[in-house]
């Protein structure tokens, strides 16, 4: 499954980036809390470079809090600043603003010693779409002034917002990569919602779902689905289980996989099966170096 996306609004957007990274402080990229390294997108960092960075993992109320803390040792180890937040519930905000002015204290104090008059933080938000960048703004403003929505590539342009005295945030539409080469990485995406199901083989999403829980909280999967099923019973045995359980049956009563496919890619999705993570720091550590 090697995922082919690269819609032009999403070139035309990396470029702009690459055009107003002068014009901020401090970049804040956004990842989703649940796949913190997956949702990054490689290529800001060619775009970004230098410049100070905070990680804010968003959606750390859906993630595994030990694994929040892995990634973030991690983030830190690279030089940058890492903050978990639930953007949705206005839970982690105040730590954002403190990680940018510790992220550009050097700057300010450059700034200062010139002799030059301080002013707001101007940072620039960047990551990939329906990471929360836009709900992020609007309880960082706390008022609905990005727009926002549950399926990717809401945000089209650049815009300028002002957070009180001590920020002035640029949203940017969310940028994805050409293509997805790893495989799993595609189907982390699709789990989580990132990319739009008409671009993956849902299939190979669902049964990906399926066996990371089998391998790590069959018992989450067993009770959400209310089957008793083993954790090394075949895939088809689960999905009939499932099927006949939530009554996604098709005339004759056979079981109907596609339904029995959405059904478990929307109750993992929207975090029906409890806190988990699908980055593994342990598992990635390797990779990730």
């Amino acid at each position: 499954m090697v995922i082919q996306w690269y819609p032009g609004h999403m070139a035309k957007a990396k470029r702009e980036v690459s055009e107003q990274l002068k014009k901020v402080d401090v970049v804040f990229e956004l990842v989703d809390a649940r796949i913190p390294y997956s949702s990054r997108n490689p290529m800001i960092d060619e775009v970004i470079q230098n410049k100070p960075r905070v990680v804010i993992l968003n959606k750390k109320d859906m993630a595994n809090l030990s694994e929040i803390s892995k990634w973030e040792d991690y983030f830190r180890s690279k030089g940058y600043y890492p903050v978990a937040v639930d953007a949705k519930h206005g839970k982690g905000l105040k730590q954002v603003e403190q990680a940018a002015i510790e992220a550009t204290k050097e700057k300010f104090e450059r700034d200062k010693a010139k002799g030059l008059k301080l002013r707001a933080i101007r940072a620039m938000i960047v990551g990939i779409p329906n990471v929360g960048k836009s709900t992020l703004i609007n309880k960082l403003a706390n008022k609905a002034i990005a727009k926002t929505g549950n399926t990717p590539g809401v945000t089209k342009q650049q815009q300028w917002i002002k957070v009180g005295k001590s920020l002035q945030l640029l949203d940017t539409p969310g940028i994805l990569w050409p293509k997805f080469e790893d495989q799993t990485v595609g189907k982390k995406l699709s789990l989580t919602g990132a990319i739009k199901d008409s671009i993956v083989h849902l299939d190979d999403v669902a049964i990906y779902g399926l066996d990371f829980f089998k391998e790590h909280d069959v018992e989450a999967l067993q009770k959400n689905f209310n089957v008793d099923v083993d954790a090394d019973a075949e895939n088809m045995e689960w999905f009939d289980a499932i099927g006949r359980r939530r009554g996604a049956l098709q005339r004759g009563n056979e079981v109907d996989y596609e339904a029995v496919i959405e059904l478990i890619i929307n109750d993992i999705r929207n975090g029906k099966l409890g806190t988990h993570s699908f980055d593994i720091y342990k598992e990635m550590a390797d990779e990730v170096k």
